[in-house]
């Protein structure tokens, strides 16, 4: 599996957790992907393999999209409302 050192998140996306009260979530995701703990927030590549695109689980409800850079750093773009 990859290894993540750091996740940064565009614009708009801490707007968007903090309106649906859903920083605490994301932040406990994020520190297990940084951990290693991949299979805690279910991380995985989004179909169609290959698009570069990963998503990882907030919560039952909210996924968050994101991409490698190309230092390896991932990059939070967008939450989707996966109900």
């Amino acid at each position: 599996m990859l290894e993540i050192s750091a996740i940064y998140e565009e614009k708009g996306v801490f707007k968007y957790l903090e309106k649906r009260h859903l920083t605490d979530q994301y932040k406990k995701a994020k520190d297990y992907l940084i951990a290693g703990h991949t299979l805690q927030t279910k991380f995985k590549e989004r179909n169609p393999k290959g698009s570069g695109i990963w998503s990882f689980r907030i919560n039952k409800q909210f996924r968050a999209l994101c991409v490698f850079n190309e230092s390896g750093d991932l990059i939070v773009f967008e939450i989707d409302n996966h109900s």
